[in-house]
Order: structure tokens, then sequence, then C-alpha cells
């Protein structure tokens, strides 16, 4: 598969992307712990079948040390028993804001159940995230971003 759009060699694309990447950064430096942004990344990425990133976020957690098992079951988290409550939480707020529409947004309960584990640093991190991976997500599913290429840590 050849991608439509060459998005670090556009100059409109590779500067949203540069601004994007920048806004991730404020995420990856919050108290959000590492391992839940990890899944809530990857979780959103299944539901949108971004395959760029589900290849680049499998492999970082993978390579932080997440386990097969645990990313194996992830699509299926609400059977598994191997996530914590608050990773649950973090993942049912993932899933309400990745399918908005389909859905009829967030509920009082998604986010009560996200707050029970969650201070409001980490909210408004978790929040940043399910947003900042839905555009990433969007950008790489419309323009054809292939996969399978990935090696952890490439991109930063």
């Amino acid at each position: 598969m050849e991608a439509r759009l060459n998005y670090y060699g556009n100059p409109v694309a590779g500067n949203f992307a540069k601004y994007i990447n920048s806004a991730g950064k404020v995420v990856t430096d919050s108290s959000l712990p590492a391992t839940t942004q990890e899944l809530v990344k990857i979780r959103a990425s299944q539901i949108n079948g971004c395959s760029l990133c589900l290849d680049m976020h499998t492999k970082d957690a993978a390579h932080a040390g997440e386990t097969a098992l645990r990313l194996n079951l992830l699509a299926a988290w609400r059977e598994a028993k191997v996530f914590t409550e608050a990773e649950r939480a973090a993942l049912e707020l993932t899933e309400q804001g990745t399918r908005l529409a389909d859905a009829g947004g967030v509920t009082d309960e998604a986010w009560a159940n996200a707050a029970k584990h969650y201070d409001e640093e980490q909210l408004a991190a978790l929040v940043s995230l399910i947003a900042l991976i839905n555009t990433y997500n969007r950008m790489n599913a419309i323009t054809q971003q292939p996969a399978g290429d990935y090696q952890p840590g490439q991109w930063g």
C-alpha cells in the first residue's frame, strides 16, 4: 500500500503534525500513567482501524514491558481479568469519546467512573489524549499510511 500523502514532505501537513506532536508531549509528560496512555492509544486505534497507530503503539507498549496477554485481550477488555479498574475506566471513556456519534456522547456514569480513579490533571490528560489519538487515527486512515515498518522509539 502506498500512502496517499507524504505527511512530512508536505509543508502544511508537516507543520500540522509538528504542532500536534508538541501537544502530545504535554500528555506524555503528564501524571497519567504511561501504561494507561498506551492502552488508550491502542484501543482508539483499534476502533478507528488505524493500522499505522496500531503498529506504533503496540510495539512501543511491548518495548516498554507491556505483556502480550494484555495487548491481545485489549479489544475484549470488558471480559478480560487483566486490566485494573482504573484502566477499565479509561478504556470506557476512550470508547465513548471515540464513538461519539454512535453512542450519543460520553455518559455521566463513564465520566464519574474515570473521576474516581484519576485526579483533575490526569483527567485533562486523558481527555486530551483521546482527542489527540483520534486526530492521528483520522490523519493516517484518510491518507492510508502503511503499517508494519515501525521500530520502537522511531519518532521519539
